[in-house]
Order: C-alpha cells, then sequence, then structure tokens
C-alpha cells in the first residue's frame, strides 16, 4: 500500500467513559451510559481520521502490547493504515489511557509520566528513514525526543513537509515544519512566564517559516506567517456531544490540507470544520468525519 502520509507519535488502547449525566463528584455515585475500548493518541486518532476522509497513512510510534496490538489490528484491518512499522513487545501491555467524558468535560488519566521514569525503558521506536523517504506528508508529534528528533531530521534531508504539535518556539522540530499547531496546553507554559497571546505569537512566526495555529478550544484561533498580519476564525459551532479527539481531528485535517496543497484558509477552514464534526459525535473512533460531511459543513458556512 502506498503511503501518502508517514506519522510518528502516541498510538494507544483509549478506554472511554460516557457518563449518563453531570461530571464525576467526590463521594457520589456515577452511572456510565456508554464505554469503549478503541485507538487513541494523537497518532491513533488522527490516523482513524485520515483514513475516514480517504488517506492512506503509514504510523510508527509507541510499541504495542498484548493489549494494545489485538485491539490496534482488528480496528485498523480494513482500513488504509499501514501498521507494519510498529514493534510488538511481547512483554509489555502497551500503552492506554482512562478517559471520563461527560459532555464538554472530560478527565484522561494514564501513565504516561512512567515512560519517562530515570531507567524505564523506552517504548518507543526509532524511525525509518524509508518510511519517511516514501511519504507525501509527515506528521510528528513531539514526544520521543531523540526519536523524534530524528523523525524531524530526516524529514527536512527528503524534503518531506510535516505537521506537529505544540513544539516550543525554540526547537528543531518547530523552525523546520511546515504546521505547528500550538494548543492551550503548550501556551499556557507560556503565559506563566508573562509572555503574552500576542508576544507568543510573535515568538512562533519568527522562528519558523511554517504556518503557525494557536488554537484555544472553543474560543477565537490565531494562525499566520513570518511577515505577516496576524489572522483569526473562530471555530465553526454545533451541538457538543463530546470534546475527546477534538485537536487530533483539527491536527488530522491540517494534514489533509497540506497534503493537497491548500491556501492557509482554506487549510484552517477545514480543519476546523474537521474538529466541529468530530465534537459532535461519540465515539470518535467510531464515528470520524468523512470528506462529504467536511465539505458539506464548509458549504454551508
Amino acid at each position: 500500500m502506498s503511503c501518502e502520509v508517514y506519522m510518528h507519535g502516541q498510538i494507544l488502547g483509549t478506554h472511554s467513559f460516557w457518563l449518563k449525566g453531570d461530571f464525576l463528584q467526590p463521594d457520589e455515585y456515577s452511572e456510565i451510559k456508554e464505554k469503549y475500548f478503541l485507538p487513541g493518541g494523537e497518532t491513533g486518532t488522527a490516523a482513524t481520521v485520515l483514513a475516514s476522509l480517504g488517506v492512506n497513512v503509514k504510523i510508527d510510534g509507541s510499541h504495542i502490547g498484548t493489549e494494545v496490538a489485538p485491539l490496534i489490528k482488528e480496528f485498523y484491518k480494513d482500513k488504509t493504515v499501514d501498521l507494519s512499522s510498529l514493534y510488538f513487545d511481547p512483554e509489555y501491555e502497551g500503552l492506554m489511557d482512562y478517559v471520563v467524558v461527560a459532555g464538554l468535560v472530560r478527565s484522561p488519566m494514564g501513565m504516561f509520566q512512567a515512560l519517562y521514569q530515570p531507567g524505564a525503558k523506552k517504548r518507543w521506536n526509532m524511525p525509518k528513514e524509508a518510511d519517511i523517504e516514501g511519504c507525501k506528508v509527515a506528521a510528528i508529534d513531539p514526544f520521543f525526543m531523540e526519536e523524534t528528533q530524528t523523525a524531524a531530521e530526516l524529514s527536512v534531508k527528503h524534503k518531506k513537509p510535516y505537521v506537529t504539535i505544540d513544539s516550543s518556539h525554540d526547537s528543531y522540530l518547530h523552525k523546520h515544519c511546515a504546521i505547528n499547531i500550538v494548543s492551550k496546553e503548550c501556551t499556557c507554559h507560556y503565559l506563566e512566564n508573562g509572555i503574552d497571546m500576542n508576544d507568543i505569537y510573535q515568538l512562533m512566526i519568527d522562528n519558523t517559516d511554517g504556518l503557525v495555529i494557536i488554537t484555544a478550544g472553543e474560543k477565537e484561533m490565531i494562525y499566520g506567517r513570518k511577515g505577516q498580519a496576524m489572522k483569526r476564525m473562530k471555530p465553526f459551532s454545533v451541538e457538543v456531544k463530546s470534546t475527546l479527539g477534538a485537536g487530533d481531528t483539527f491536527k488530522a485535517g491540517c494534514i489533509y490540507g497540506l497534503l493537497h496543497g491548500m491556501k492557509d484558509d482554506d487549510l484552517v477552514q477545514f480543519a476546523s470544520a474537521c474538529s466541529a464534526i468530530a465534537i459532535s459525535r461519540f465515539p470518535l473512533p467510531l464515528n470520524p468525519p468523512t470528506l462529504e460531511e467536511v465539505n458539506e459543513l464548509l458549504q454551508k458556512h
């Protein structure tokens, strides 16, 4: 299978619990309306969405183990997602998280910090040069240190434009990216150090020739490039069922736009439409946005 998009990052199994009523309260009982165990992670979710949009994807990054591997293999067996570069570790259950969802509110839990403790066994792959050389567009999550850096360096070497997320202004990943999507989680670190949003934006665009998009959930996002005036866009208004996977779906929309050579305004609108559809349903992996749905929403607006 040809690979249009190569992705390196977090691939895991997500246990999600959609509550019948309001969000969890201390010492109070909550009824679970629906529960699922489905592929997740920034790379896993984005790959699911891209496949739904008609893109051929190859994914690599997290090691898959005894609990996650059967899930991943079964879920993607009829989708345009190539798993051949993933490493199966028979002595590891695989990376999993647990997410409680109640409308606009969600709370993820996991053991991600344990991956980076001193002496912890490395649970992710070094990217394969042939995978990057053979793709048209790459996507690189900033979680895997030397391996992440290598993925970016190989993308630059083979002139493959790549999308990243939450990469700091002074990183190699940001400097050489085609697109960096910066979330509230990332900007908070700058705000805590007394840097306001306008200065964060300026710092970002001054340190890359790529497109910078700073998202803010349901609030207005800002975006632009070095030497250009800041642009703004309000996300599409939809009835929200769950925000789980919204950011990963936005990333998938940006990757699709980059792959198809969209202009910046069209790309941001396309990604926003993808994300809007994603938050209107649950669970996202079983109901990812289709290209027809995205185009229909864009036409309405």
